[in-house]
């Protein structure tokens, strides 16, 4: 098997520069394989003023300007694209929609989705374009027959493969990223980066989500959903206090309940579960969270879809470890039992497959089986 960076033919190739480290280092290192590369740094909102200040790497005027320094140092063509609208409709309000319905979305994986890996990579195609270049830290290998998988960057510490996972064999075949290949810390890509003369090898990295401007999650919601004051209860259905938006909370949330009366045992309490429908939010103790099974929807596969029940190792969260499971095609849904319960799992995250470090495919968390209840 070979990396695709390592085809013999140059490739045209579009490089996708947020503004921070990682993107330009990925950029640099595309020009310096012998690459034609243009970069591209996109407009997301349609008053980057209203983003995040201080260059945090993603969205900002400052990020903008960044990116272009960089591209001029490494000596590429740049320009700005405008997907404002197309980001508003298909991350911000299918994140706003999500919370509302009691859901807990991963915005970074539908930006990949739909915006660098859809609207960016079509727009790439159509100019002529051989593949959409990024910072993410994964790889792409071409086998012998001229098929594609994803995996696992080759420095876990630095693994972004679960956010990748919605990505198909077309996104697959036209997606670069010279830092998956790499065993290098973080501090070594900044080194590079200050090697290459490039003034962002020192910028803080971005953790925040980039279109809530302060990272004040549950503000944000309230200022688009409204504050809709409703009850806390146990599990049981007694009321232990209320809140001012179900869409506020997430399963496994410890901190920030307010909830004046101590459990019984004195341990702490978890959101169980949060019910949109009559604004309810249940919580309980620790092992309540337990999940030994799971239904995923709208499953997207890095290869083909898999036939058949399999064992394979699952990735719950962008930062999370991995849990062997077997899952199941059934009827465009996936069903999922955990060998060992886990915990924190929420309807609206993804849950990734892999084969070792072969990405399989991603799906939607629809439902879960507690391992002492019912239905979450």
């Amino acid at each position: 098997m070979t990396q695709i960076s390592q085809r013999p033919r140059p490739l045209r190739v579009l490089a996708a520069m947020s503004g921070g480290v990682d993107s330009a280092v990925a950029a640099a290192r595309a020009a310096e394989a012998g690459h034609d590369v243009t970069g591209v740094h996109l407009a997301l909102s349609a008053n980057p003023q209203s983003f995040r200040t201080g260059a945090r790497g993603c969205c900002t005027i400052e990020d903008s300007r960044d990116a272009r320094r960089a591209a001029d140092v490494i000596g590429i063509p740049f320009y700005v694209w405008d997907l404002a609208e197309r980001f508003r409709e298909d991350v911000v309000e299918d994140f706003v929609a999500e919370y509302e319905a009691g859901r807990t979305p991963n915005p970074c994986l539908r930006c990949n989705e739909k915006i660098k890996f859809a609207a960016l990579l079509d727009k790439a195609l159509a100019l002529g374009f051989d593949a959409v270049c990024t910072g993410h830290y994964a790889k792409v290998i071409v086998n012998d027959d001229g098929t594609r998988e994803l995996h696992r960057a080759s420095d876990m510490a630095k693994d972004q493969s679960y956010v990748l996972g919605v990505l198909d064999d077309r996104q697959l075949a036209h997606a670069l990223f010279p830092l998956g290949d790499t065993v290098t810390t973080k501090d070594e890509i900044r080194a590079e980066a200050e090697r290459r003369g490039l003034a962002v090898a020192k910028k803080p990295d971005s953790h925040d989500i980039c279109f809530i401007a302060d990272g004040d999650t549950q503000g944000f919601l309230a200022n688009r959903l409204g504050r809709s004051e409703g009850d806390i209860v146990d599990e049981s259905g007694d009321k232990l206090g209320t809140h001012e938006g179900a869409y506020g909370f997430t399963i496994g949330q410890r901190k920030g309940l307010r909830i004046g009366t101590p459990a019984p045992d004195g341990k702490p309490r978890y959101v169980l579960d949060i019910s949109p429908v009559n604004n309810t939010v249940t919580v309980g103790p620790a092992a309540s969270l337990d999940v030994r099974a799971l239904t995923a929807i709208k499953p997207r596969w890095c290869g083909a879809a898999p036939t058949g029940p399999g064992t394979y190792t699952a990735q719950l969260r962008a930062h999370g470890g991995e849990t062997t499971v077997t899952a199941e095609l059934v009827d465009d849904s996936l069903e999922v039992t955990f060998t060992e319960p886990v915990r924190g799992v929420a309807p609206g995250q993804a849950i990734v497959l892999y084969d070792g470090t072969r990405v399989v495919g991603s799906a939607t968390i629809a439902t879960t089986v507690r391992a002492t209840t019912a239905v979450a």
